[in-house]
């Protein structure tokens, strides 16, 4: 943690500012310590170089898992790919130029792969994860210059409203309970004329049946024996390419079709472990927006990438 995420973190209860206490620093970082609420004194600890404002990951538990053994796949710096680069580009239409010199906010950091391309761009970018996944993130781009991590609840975010120039959620929203409600939180987290993109699954119709029924054996599974069941996916990556035997496999048991090996290992993984994986629509999550006082929407068809500017108001917004 760096000392000047104090001028932006705040209690997540009364939003209150927060003081550091007994810290153990290394160099500019402050590994241990603890952050006091002025206002409620309520405390809360730093552990491993993050702050703490849950005491644990709940539903999203699987997260924690899940980037504690693939931590290195998705980031660009360590794998030599630029797919998490394009990513974030499809997702928010976002140039360096616009990052540079932002306050950006990443909710749902995982680990840290799309932080970093705020980093990267000159961006100062606050990435909270419910999960102690938090210490991935930490452990490949914490250190860097412009990145802040924090182990927070959406439904709870250790910010005020009206905080940040950008914020993006890409893969995470319909991992929670309430996915609206978590928008919504998101959403007031950006100031009036600041800009906010998601990343969602869409309803494919009736071809979630199968993945759905499958999930309801694997969500209740060790993760460890989801993580080996999920090695499947490399070698049927070559039968499921078949042109039609791969669609009927596809429809009965999706598994990833990445070229990467360990990419699709990780994506099947993915898929088979959340305890929610809400699948939605592109009208509800364009409503979404507008009840958020959103305009200038911008909409991309597969699967669902939604991009807006806070106006502030709760005005009808169009689309293009």
């Amino acid at each position: 943690m760096k000392p000047s995420a104090l001028k932006v973190l705040v209690c997540p209860a009364c939003k209150g500012g927060l003081e550091l206490r007994e810290a153990t620093y290394r160099g500019d970082e402050v590994l241990e310590g603890h952050l006091e609420c002025r206002g409620c004194s309520a405390a809360y600890p730093v552990r491993r170089g993050v702050p703490r404002f849950v005491s644990a990951g709940g539903y999203a538990g699987s997260f924690a898992y899940q980037w504690r053994h693939f931590r290195s796949v998705q980031l660009d710096s360590l794998n030599g790919r630029d797919e998490s680069d394009r990513s974030f580009r499809a997702t928010t239409g976002w140039t360096a130029e616009d990052l540079r010199g932002s306050r950006v906010l990443d909710a749902g950091v995982g680990a840290g792969r799309y932080a970093e391309i705020v980093a990267t761009a000159g961006g100062e970018v606050f990435g909270i994860d419910l999960t102690e996944a938090v210490d991935a993130a930490y452990e490949n781009i914490g250190e860097r210059a412009g990145v802040h991590l924090a182990q927070a609840d959406i439904f709870a975010m250790p910010f005020r409203e009206g905080t940040f120039d950008r914020a993006y959620s890409i893969g995470v929203l319909h991992h929670t309970p309430d996915p609206r409600a978590a928008f919504a939180r998101v959403a007031a987290s950006v100031k009036p004329g600041g800009s906010l993109a998601v990343y969602l699954y869409r309803n494919p119709g009736p071809g979630r049946y199968g993945p759905d029924l499958i999930r309801k054996v694997t969500t209740r599974l060790p993760l460890r024996v989801v993580r080996a069941l999920s090695t499947v996916a490399v070698p049927l990556y070559y039968p499921y390419r078949l042109p039609l035997l791969g669609k009927v496999l596809m429809f009965v048991g999706p598994i990833s079709l990445h070229p990467d090996w360990r990419t699709r290992w990780l994506d099947t993984f993915d898929w088979y472990t959340p305890k929610y994986q809400w699948k939605l629509s592109h009208p509800e999550v364009f409503e979404w927006f507008r009840e958020n006082g959103c305009v200038d929407i911008e909409i991309a068809k597969e699967p669902i990438r939604m991009r807006g500017v806070r106006a502030g108001t709760s005005a009808p917004a169009p689309a293009r």
